[in-house]
């Protein structure tokens, strides 16, 4: 669930998503496309993309109730793949030429999809999707830090380091640490904490490799997509058994998931960052774990002590300092 700028992708450590998110970083190192402007609001269509990516922590919850977390992000790589595949088909993408390049797109697509995917699917089997969608919202403070090392020419300021130390104080606070970290499931919390952790390592790797391969976005998108599923379809027959029967609304909340979660997502991304450029489009980030908190209280039952809503706050105010950049 991310939003990526071609000349900022370490920057634009948006989520995501997601549980999400995140699946265009390869497609920002491309030639962008000739997108025509959309006929609807691209305020409602920001608005749409908030709430699915705010609920796919919620389908994700959904999903694990009966099926195995590889199992859920294999059909949630599939659905994706599928809506992205038919998008191509549609515009008449061709697909990415070259070993060396499908070679690292394998490796993108492992970093911003088949991994933070799948931890977070194993992380909520232990932790409320409330905080899988908080942890989600650290990835621009891992990325801010590994940029620091990884890029030479992102040089950090001090509004950029107090943003840095500030969204980690709110990570603490939703966690609680000053009461032990009681009631937080430690192992659970640090799956989703490695999975927000994948999306700026994935953005880096992507800029470091992938800029300037003349594909589209669609078409590079779609490819790492494609891989990320043939990953987890090698994965995921290791480590699981093939159920012997399928619920519905599980099986429905994995279809949505990978549908409109991982591919519907990304074609609005596309169109928003054609239209208001990525630093507007990136807010989203901001709107996910505030949704996925929602969500997961409304519809879930899950319980929110003070500590969950005051720490997302603070998390959220110090990423958006990690973003801050001088006037040129």
């Amino acid at each position: 669930m991310s939003t990526v700028s071609p000349s900022r992708t370490a920057q634009s450590a948006s989520a995501s998503a997601s549980a999400s998110t995140s699946t265009s970083a390869s497609a920002s190192a491309s030639t962008p496309d000739a997108t025509p402007r959309p006929r609807t609001d691209w305020r409602l269509r920001f608005g749409v993309l908030s709430l699915i990516w705010g609920f796919s922590f919620l389908l994700i919850k959904v999903g694990t109730s009966s099926y195995a977390p590889f199992q859920v992000t294999l059909g949630r790589l599939v659905f994706g793949t599928a809506v992205l595949a038919a998008a191509m088909a549609v515009k008449r993408e061709r697909l990415p030429r070259g070993a060396r390049t499908w070679g690292h797109m394998a490796v993108a697509a492992f970093f911003l999809n088949a991994a933070p995917f799948s931890l977070f699917a194993y992380a909520e089997l232990t932790v409320p999707s409330t905080l899988a969608g908080i942890c989600n919202a650290t990835s621009p403070l891992w990325g801010m830090v590994l940029s620091l090392v990884a890029l030479s020419e992102d040089r950090p300021s001090r509004v950029r380091f107090a943003g840095l130390g500030l969204g980690f104080l709110g990570v603490l606070t939703v966690l609680g640490a000053w009461q032990g970290f009681h009631g937080i499931d430690a192992t659970g919390t640090a799956m989703a904490l490695l999975a927000s952790l994948c999306y700026p390592i994935g953005w880096i790797y992507v800029r470091r490799t992938l800029s300037g391969t003349g594909n589209s976005h669609l078409a590079m998108t779609g490819t790492q997509l494609f891989l990320a599923t043939v990953q987890l379809a090698v994965i995921t027959p290791l480590f699981t058994s093939f159920p012997t029967h399928f619920t519905l609304v599980p099986l429905l909340a994995v279809a949505a998931l990978g549908a409109l979660g991982t591919g519907v997502a990304v074609l609005i991304q596309y169109g928003l960052v054609a239209e208001v450029g990525p630093t507007t489009a990136q807010m989203v980030t901001y709107f996910i774990p505030v949704i996925a908190t929602a969500a997961g209280v409304a519809i879930l039952g899950e319980s929110v002590a003070w500590t969950t809503p005051v720490g997302a706050v603070i998390v959220l105010a110090g990423a958006a300092l990690t973003q801050v950049r001088p006037k040129s």
